[in-house]
């Protein structure tokens, strides 16, 4: 395994630390109450929680597409597990049907579906279990923004055991989910493209939350971070043939570069 390989397949790792750096840094400062300071004026928060339309496209409507989407993939790999069944003789017999079909498909392999679908389901089920384990408040829980409850550092949530379920941020999870996308070895060339769009979901979905006061800010940075670095763990785990295959391929590149060079020069001479 070439040490471009390796560093591919250990990035999880990294993204662990940062996640727990991150975790660290606003533990031990009050960042994450200034920020909310911003979106609480005179007793109140900037939005109030359930206020429509924004209740609906900003929480209901990102959850049902969500939703969709892994109904979607669900029918589709049952659908190409079916196809991959059928012998030469009713692939040949069903080719029409099979082809009108085929347009409504994910024009993906059937790993890359399997992957996909396991990011929706598993990023938001770790998150939910997270929340239930640290009992962090939200901010709108908290005496500082009127609240019951008092402000205290995450251990002190832990042995306290509140029934305060906040941290990290579970709704915005659902869309940090799409990160698995960004992994996809089909999808590698607008890997650039899907980490933006997904990061830009995502903080529209915190952010509503913490116009409201559900959430501090490093609710859902580590909500981000922790999606990135699940995401980042399986698709080194359900795509390890492929990055050696990239990986060889770079070096095959490498080598036949290196050849012609040689050679053009040794002709020069």
């Amino acid at each position: 395994m070439t040490s471009e390989n390796n560093a591919v397949t250990w990035d999880w790792l990294k993204l662990l630390c940062v996640t727990i750096m991150a975790t660290l840094v606003f533990e031990h400062s009050q960042l994450d109450v200034r920020i909310s300071e911003l979106f609480y004026n005179n007793g109140h928060w900037l939005l109030e929680k359930g206020a429509q339309p924004y209740a609906f496209i900003f929480y209901d409507l990102p959850k049902a597409l969500l939703i969709l989407l892994a109904v979607y993939l669900i029918a589709v790999l049952i659908i190409k597990y079916r196809q991959s069944r059928l012998n030469a003789t009713a692939l040949n017999r069903n080719k029409y049907n099979r082809n009108k079909l085929d347009k409504f498909l994910l024009p993906l392999p059937m790993r890359e579906i399997g992957y996909l679908l396991i990011i929706l389901a598993i990023v938001p089920a770790t998150i939910a279990t997270l929340k239930s384990v640290t009992h962090v408040s939200c901010p709108n829980d908290l005496v500082i923004f009127n609240g019951d409850l008092s402000y205290l550092n995450l251990w002190q949530n832990i042995v306290a055991a509140t029934p305060a379920r906040c941290f990290p941020a579970a709704h915005a999870s659902a869309g940090f989910s799409l990160y698995g996308l960004a992994f996809l070895p089909t999808l590698r060339k607008y890997r650039y493209q899907i980490v933006i769009s997904v990061t830009i979901l995502g903080w529209t979905m915190g952010l509503y939350k913490m116009l409201f006061g559900d959430h501090f800010f490093s609710h859902t940075l580590v909500s981000m971070l922790m999606s990135l670095t699940i995401a980042c763990a399986l698709a080194a785990l359900f795509f390890k043939q492929s990055i050696k295959n990239k990986a060889h391929s770079t070096n095959d590149d490498k080598r036949h570069t290196g050849l012609s060079l040689s050679s053009i020069e040794h002709s020069n001479t």
